[in-house]
């Protein structure tokens, strides 16, 4: 095995902590969609909004070409978590209407 370069074991400390960084924003971000998730459920609306969704893909689009990040990539990865953030939001509302069968 060869030594590494300070400067890439630098950078590449850098990138873990980032990535720790990354999974933690997700985390949270996900436990607020759990709340949103339950609250559409509570009030009988659709797990989807494709307005809203539109409107973020727009808004993250904009945040990207600023920050010199591929707006395609962050399309793609908002595209992601909207899709996982719908599943949930899915599963709750049928466990919303499960309860209130059994209710």
């Amino acid at each position: 095995m060869t030594d590494i370069p300070a400067e890439l074991a630098r950078l590449r400390g850098s990138i873990d902590n980032l990535d720790a960084a990354l999974v933690h924003v997700l985390a949270e971000r996900f436990k607020l969609t759990e709340r949103v998730g339950e609250l559409k459920a509570k009030h009988a609306l659709p797990p989807a909004d494709p307005a809203r969704e539109a409107r973020q893909v727009e808004r993250l689009r904009r945040l990207a070409e600023d920050s010199h990040l591929d707006p395609e990539f962050a399309e793609k990865f908002l595209a992601f978590i909207v899709a996982e953030v719908i599943r949930h939001h899915e599963r709750i509302a049928e466990e919303h209407t499960s309860d209130d069968r059994t209710a």
